[in-house]
């Protein structure tokens, strides 16, 4: 008979791989977020550099004996897909990697029970029932694992404030609380130490509250601000950042596809707590694809709109150089959807740019609450109110601007009062629409990087700094460098790297038959 055997280190690894920060601050985050799932009210969180102890306790719900039993199991979890911001219990699975033992106390009704447990070889992490020590509260968790490095940043309280306050900035920030209330009613308290992390305020010059609401609903789906100032924000605090259930998951501007022109002063955070459906498996990042993926791409075309219309009102829109720019880009753009919708039958992998079939688009199977949720931002709301800060001619202005754009909502939103076809989500039986892609083109400077274009999102930006753009621009031959630099691009993300010059070369091969036909090819 054989064996299956699990290099258990090797898949831990890849765990910890599969998160962009460092593996002290996936350990920390992650159970932090396990606590929030189990409804914690309290998180306490105590660092002893002399016995080089991390002890994390809650006051959630706790554990039952076989909950606990089955913590143990790498690949268990007791959630729902969909639920929650934690992953499996994954932050103390990774906390094997970086300590000596894990000791876990849980505590629910009469139900008090405590494991230990170590990475004892690449394939063996045994563990086994301990008498409990008394760290969990009457209800809740508690985890205490020692750590093999003493210079761990894990024993550092000032590393586990700043990594708190970067991960979950809305638990910390007034403004969320009233969308936050109805998942955290009580709300939640965490100390480092002993001292409670209290709310910061932010310093800079103007600031602006950003709303969407759904339909025709009183209370916001989706609040947010904005922050500008006259210098530079510091690096960690531009672009905004994109939070569901308090936990931030996307940051900077590239998943949003706008750039301001003074990208580097502006900042701020949005919540949507709708969106942890669209959460992936490990809960980094957001799902595009089926129904959820349409939720999520939803809610960013409206916060696309919500920021945009703020940076008008503070003069920070495109100028007349970058509006020449996009007429030049608009015919290129027509010309690459007749592309992609033939490219996507050779390359499937294209199938998350494009979703068609013949006669029109493919009817996703999207349920009650998610088309809610779609046809409902179709039609949001989006107010954008801005509040002076410290310059009077600053707050003049903003009061200005301010007016100016409610006005411009308020004449958009009686000018249409109906969704655009363009942007519905097709379920009803017998509702088509024309194939639509979803791939733009955007504009970066980036002189020091080699590469001509990458794909962000769905967007493709192109370096306007490259030697190779400013030759085009000078020879007229813009669009040729576009269609190669949307190809470069793409490639990486249709095919096998051994297989990338063949799709370039079926890709400009299928722009220049658009260029002659004038419309997309026939089939036979």
């Amino acid at each position: 008979m054989g064996e299956t055997r699990v290099d258990l280190l090797h898949l831990l690894e890849d765990l910890r791989d599969a998160y962009a920060g460092s593996l002290e601050e996936t350990i920390l985050t992650e159970i932090v977020a396990n606590s929030l799932d189990s409804g914690a009210r309290r998180i306490d969180i105590t660092s002893d550099a002399t016995s080089r102890t991390l002890t994390i306790t809650d006051d959630g719900t706790g554990m039952k004996r076989g909950e606990v039993r089955r913590y143990h199991d790498v690949a268990s979890s007791a959630k729902t897909r969909g639920q929650g911001i934690g992953f499996a219990g994954v932050g103390i699975k990774l906390a094997l990697l970086s300590c000596h033992w894990v000791y876990t106390e849980s505590r629910r009704g009469k139900v008090h029970v405590a494991t230990r447990w170590h990475l004892a070889s690449r394939h063996r992490a045994p563990w086994k029932w301990v008498p409990p020590e008394g760290l969990a509260p009457e209800r809740g968790t508690a985890i205490r694992f020692e750590l093999t490095n003493a210079l761990s940043p894990l024993l550092d309280p000032g590393f586990l404030e700043v990594a708190l306050r970067w991960h979950y900035l809305p638990l910390f920030e007034p403004l969320f609380e009233p969308l936050l209330r109805d998942h955290y009613p009580h709300g939640v308290r965490i100390t480092v130490n002993g001292r409670a992390l209290e709310a910061t305020e932010r310093a800079a010059r103007e600031q602006a509250t950003l709303e969407v609401r759904i339909g025709r609903k009183r209370k916001p789906s989706a609040l947010g601000y904005l922050v500008r100032d006259v210098v530079p924000l510091p690096e960690d605090q531009r672009g905004v950042a994109i939070s569901t259930l308090g936990k931030i998951i996307r940051r900077g501007w590239d998943w949003l596809g706008i750039t301001p022109a003074t990208q580097d002063s502006i900042g701020g955070a949005i919540e949507i707590p709708a969106l942890a459906e669209c959460l992936t498996l490990n809960k980094a990042d957001f799902i595009r694809s089926g129904p959820r993926g349409m939720t999520y791409l939803a809610y960013r075309k409206a916060i696309q709109n919500a920021v945009s219309n703020q940076l008008a009102a503070w003069g920070d829109a495109r100028d007349a150089a970058e509006e020449t720019r996009r007429r030049i880009t608009r015919p290129v753009e027509r010309d690459l959807e007749r592309v992609l919708i033939d490219l996507a039958d050779d390359f499937p992998m294209l199938g998350t740019l494009v979703e068609h079939r013949e006669g029109g688009q493919r009817r996703l199977p999207i349920g009650g609450q998610a088309l809610d949720y779609a046809r409902g931002l179709v039609a949001a709301t989006i107010a954008a109110s801005a509040v002076s800060a410290v310059a009077t001619e600053g707050a003049q202005l903003a009061d200005t601007n301010g007016g100016s754009a409610a006005t411009a909502l308020d004449e958009t939103a009686a000018a249409e009062p109906q969704p655009s076809a363009e942007a519905m989500i097709p379920s009803a039986p017998g509702l088509k629409r024309a194939t639509r892609y979803g791939l733009s083109i955007e504009f970066e400077t980036r002189s020091s990087d080699p590469e001509i274009a990458r794909l962000i999102e769905s967007t493709v930006w192109v370096n306007d700094a490259h030697p190779a753009f400013r030759r085009a621009v000078l020879t007229r031959s813009e669009g040729y460098h576009l269609a190669l630099a949307v190809a470069m691009a793409l490639a990486p993300l249709a095919v096998e790297p051994a297989h990338q010059h063949r799709f370039v070369t079926a890709f400009l091969a299928r722009w220049g038959q658009a260029l002659e036909t004038g419309g997309r090819k026939r089939r036979g």
